[in-house]
């Protein structure tokens, strides 16, 4: 969700209107999307999305299918159908790993997404049935936000150490401790 499922819909063909897109990074959305069929894993994509012509408090919005996004209009968040449809599918996962809000979180009414996803996980992870890993500044504000920050398994601010971390990459301050050891 948020600004990073944008390229992913521009590489499917999807016109998401005056959204928030890295457009040069069709290719690369299209590659991961092959290698992740070619696994046998599934990228969950919005079906609909909260729209609207400008981020503000108070703007008027409209829920859409992502296949139709009026000209002229951003999406700033997931469509509750899609909310709903991770939250339900979060309960046949062990592990979650979260980095970033699904939509523009710190304007209501474009929090409703995160909120709804965060609280199911928080929900999971609180009846021992979800790992549940959050990291990055802007997820970990998202998280505050819905209420759960303290009930997820692991959180950190360091959203691009966070992600290195995953991939297995050595962090430089693991480093130096490591070779001060």
């Amino acid at each position: 969700g948020g600004g990073m499922a944008n390229p992913f819909l521009n590489a499917v063909g999807v016109d998401i209107g005056r959204s928030l897109c890295e457009h040069e990074m069709a290719e690369t959305a299209k590659e991961i999307l092959a290698k992740a069929k070619d696994a046998g894993c599934d990228v969950v994509l919005p079906t609909d999305a909260v729209v609207a012509r400008e981020l503000a408090a108070g703007a008027a919005t409209e829920v859409v299918s992502v296949k139709a996004v009026p000209a002229g209009q951003m999406i700033l968040d997931l469509g509750p159908a899609t909310a709903e449809h991770l939250a339900r599918r979060l309960g046949d996962c062990a592990t979650l790993v979260w980095n970033g809000p699904l939509g523009c979180f710190e304007v209501p009414p474009f929090d409703a997404a995160t909120n709804t996803v965060a609280r199911a996980a928080a929900a999971l992870t609180r009846e021992g049935k979800l790992l549940s890993v959050a990291g990055g500044g802007d997820t970990v504000a998202a998280l505050a936000h819905a209420g759960v920050l303290d009930d997820f398994s692991y959180v950190s601010t360091a959203g691009g150490a966070f992600l290195e971390w995953l991939e297995g990459k050595t962090l430089p301050g693991v480093k130096a401790l490591e070779d001060a050891a």
